[in-house]
């Protein structure tokens, strides 16, 4: 339950992040914003870090698969992205489409078992429903 409960919040986070980072983008520049909320999201992780425990921080540098510390990286570039997307499309065409392609993506990483996931088997009713999916984005997407 704990974990359903974090992910609607992830996902609502995640959409409001969207929208106040298109609006900043608006008034400094792309740059400028997605530089601001990585910034400000490594103040916060420093601030939790201080007060949650201190672990080593050279534990990073011990991490058996060095790509995956490619995350913050990855971050940018999600920021960038969405950012970039909601102003072209608005907030819920966009997110319609992000989730889509989280969910596809994370389903091709499952069923290839790659970057350290367990591999699992393909079931056809997770095909049906990335199917049914895709329709409800050309569904919500139609114009009359």
């Amino acid at each position: 339950m704990w974990g359903f409960l974090t992910a609607l919040v992830s996902g609502a986070l995640m959409s409001v992040q969207g929208v106040f980072n298109t609006q900043v983008t608006k008034q400094t520049s792309l740059w400028v914003a997605t530089g601001w909320v990585q910034l400000s999201a490594f103040a916060v992780c420093v601030l939790a870090w201080l007060f949650t425990g201190r672990q080593s921080i050279t534990s990073l540098w011990q991490v058996e698969n060095r790509y995956t510390l490619l995350g913050g990286v990855i971050g940018a570039f999600i920021t960038i992205t969405v950012i970039q997307s909601m102003g072209a499309l608005g907030p819920a065409k966009a997110a319609m489409l992000i989730v889509i392609s989280q969910l596809v993506v994370a389903w091709v990483i499952e069923l290839l078992g790659i970057f350290g996931m367990d591999k699992q088997p393909f079931e056809w009713r997770k095909l049906v429903g990335m199917v049914v999916a895709v329709m409800g984005i050309i569904i919500f997407k139609w114009e009359k």
